[in-house]
């Protein structure tokens, strides 16, 4: 065996402390600008009033630049004393699509101030060939990273097929 077939071997027992403690990715091709309109589809929409949100359910998908989010349900919570959007809570299937890469999970929470969407409940990434999974993962969007923490687990191609 040489010293180049051990490079895969080596670089994930290095990588196994890290992700131990949670691993940080690039996700998405490009940064996102979250003062972009957001762009909602579904089946059902139902408005209240008292308390300032809006539920969609059914076949839901969101839009807000080149980012694109879909669920089965999504809550949206509207400013109190502003104009806009102040979060939204997509449930149900949740798969979150930026660039090439990709996202799911069980549930995803989207501050829409902070630029920061969290992943929660079996998140599985998909970049390429390559594929992390963990409990949870927060993607800033102001400049394309994620942090993933919880029992991550990654796939790595070595680009060989022996």
């Amino acid at each position: 065996m040489c010293s180049s077939d051990l490079l895969p071997v080596f670089l994930l027992l290095s990588a196994m402390p890290i992700a131990a403690q949670g691993t940080n990715v690039a996700f998405g091709s490009i940064r996102q600008d979250t003062g972009l309109p957001v762009e909602v589809t579904a089946d059902n929409l139902s408005v209240d009033q008292g308390d300032g949100s809006a539920v969609f359910t059914g076949n839901v998908l969101i839009g807000q630049g080149e980012m694109r989010l879909s669920a089965a349900r999504v809550l949206v919570v509207y400013r109190a004393e502003a104009e806009g959007i102040a979060r939204l809570e997509a449930t149900g299937g949740v798969t979150l699509v930026s660039g090439k890469d990709a996202a799911e999970s069980e549930r995803a929470d989207y501050d829409i101030d902070t630029g920061t969407i969290v992943m929660s409940g079996n998140v599985l990434l998909t970049q390429g060939r390559n594929a992390l999974s963990s409990d949870t993962m927060s993607v800033k969007l102001s400049d394309g990273t994620a942090q993933m923490s919880g029992r991550v687990k990654t796939i790595m191609q070595t680009g060989s097929n022996n």
